[in-house]
């Protein structure tokens, strides 16, 4: 809810910042208008202090750079063609935009640019009214051409012009809609979810290095969930991620089972409530998010109906995790991530199996070996798999999985079971078989390795023993 009382006192206190204080008095000097801009007001607005400096000028890039050095420790210009300039001030980040009025032509994935000469002119062209608001400096006087005010009272998204040449201006402003819906928990306003409805197919045209960049701003806030329901409402993730509206399986009235698509994004919830709990200090876990977005994207393609009204779902792990990769690489999500996701589908069923029947040592230690580094995520994701109503049934459950992780913690203390292998190298299998590198060394690597999986740690005499005889009854059989 805005104060707008507190709000203003906010804007104080971002006028009054040694940076902007800085950049205001050198841009002013030199006869140009500044002006913090976009998202640093709408949050100090909302009572909310920032360390985002986001400028916007009349000045054009060269000149804005020149005008930076002096007051800065570094500059860059990456930006520049685009109108914008980097620099360090005060041990600061700082962007300083020329005005813009940029858009697409509907065929190519980059925006043209053109440079604006007002500042009413270049917030327009924003992409929501509540971040087309800006504070001059250093005269310190608000300017809100299109109504943003009204819109932080009301908790609403709304274009500044018509959403439709809006979005026809760059369709990424869609996606952003449920981002900010999810970021500042606002309703998006019902002609611009009409809009994006109608022009979802026109995302096609922004790159999908985009489209990540903003799904993974997204999955970082503190519920994705209100976002993801925008984009399914409004169809817009069939543009990108097909695979999460298509968990709406149909229900029909003799087979009866869970809507996949509620317990996804009820798993999700639970999963980033986990990682908060255990991880309190860390940042938002993408990769784990992800997981649990996507981790039963694998059940329509495996769905079956049995006789008598059951629904089965076999394999659907090992078929997600494939159809996970393939999404996430078209994404273009980096090589590391894709695989953590895939790998985390493909584990998350294995705990159910202890849930049936307390597992051997051996089996945990399989278990640990499996998920790797991604022990600690496959706990979570694991646990947030539990979405039942039924309490006896959740606690079964819950009680279980407290007890692997004991397990786990006890074996930890017994031996290294996060790093788990044979107790003989290669070096010295070749030793103890006198045979030369080659395959022979690596099928007696895994039978130790097993060995050692089976039974923990037995002893180097004991392994040296163990892989004779393994060796022995090899070569009698013939191998």
């Amino acid at each position: 809810m805005l104060n707008m009382a507190e709000g203003l006192a906010r804007l104080e206190e971002l006028a009054a910042h040694p940076v902007v204080a800085t950049l205001a008095r050198v841009f002013a000097d030199a006869g140009r208008d500044l002006a913090i801009v976009g998202g640093p007001v709408r949050d100090a607005l909302l009572g909310r202090l920032t360390h985002d400096f986001d400028f916007t000028t009349d000045a054009r890039p060269d000149e804005i750079l020149a005008l930076v050095k002096p007051v800065s420790s570094v500059q860059w210009d990456v930006g520049r063609d685009f109108g914008t300039i980097g620099a360090r001030v005060h041990g600061e980040q700082v962007e300083i935009t020329t005005y813009r009025a940029d858009s697409y032509d509907g065929v190519t994935r980059k925006p043209t640019v053109e440079f604006g000469d007002t500042l009413e002119a270049d917030l327009t062209r924003r992409d929501f009214t509540v971040n087309a608001m800006a504070l001059r400096v250093p005269a310190r006087t608000l300017v809100d051409p299109t109504g943003g005010v009204e819109d932080l009272i009301a908790g609403r998204l709304r274009t500044p012009i018509d959403p439709a040449v809006s979005f026809g201006d760059d369709p990424l402003r869609m996606l952003r809609g449920a981002r900010f819906a999810s970021q500042l928990e606002f309703d998006i306003d019902p002609d611009t979810l009409d809009a994006i409805a109608e022009l979802r197919q026109t995302l096609q045209i922004v790159s999908p290095e985009r489209v990540q960049s903003e799904l993974v701003r997204l999955l970082q806030t503190d519920d994705p969930v209100r976002g993801i329901r925008v984009l399914v409402e409004t169809r817009l993730i069939d543009e990108f991620l097909p695979e999460v509206p298509a968990l709406r399986l149909e229900v029909d009235e003799h087979h009866h089972h869970k809507d996949v698509y509620e317990h996804s994004l009820t798993v999700l919830r639970q999963a980033i409530a986990l990682e908060k709990q255990r991880t309190p200090d860390a940042a938002p876990d993408v990769p784990l998010r992800l997981a649990a977005l996507l981790h039963d994207i694998g059940k329509p393609a495996t769905r079956r109906l049995e006789p008598g009204g059951g629904v089965t779902f076999h394999h659907h792990d090992i078929k997600g995790a494939r159809m996970a990769r393939k999404r996430l690489q078209a994404l273009r999500f980096d090589a590391a991530t894709t695989t953590v996701v895939s790998r985390l589908i493909e584990l998350h069923l294995r705990f159910f199996g202890y849930a049936e029947g307390a597992w051997t040592d051996a089996a945990v230690r399989r278990y640990v070996r499996d998920a790797g580094d991604e022990l600690e995520r496959l706990h979570i994701l694991t646990r947030a798999d539990v979405t039942t109503r039924n309490k006896r049934k959740a606690q079964r459950l819950a009680s279980a999985y407290d007890d692997i992780e004991s397990r786990i913690a006890t074996l930890r203390e017994q031996e290294e079971i996060d790093a788990i292998r044979p107790e003989l190298d290669g070096n010295r299998i070749q030793e103890v078989l006198g045979i030369a590198p080659g395959r022979e060394v690596g099928e007696a690597y895994r039978f130790l390795l097993d060995l050692r999986l089976d039974e923990g740690v037995v002893g180097e005499e004991e392994a040296e023993r163990r892989l004779r005889e393994w060796w022995a009854a090899r070569t009698t059989n013939g191998a």
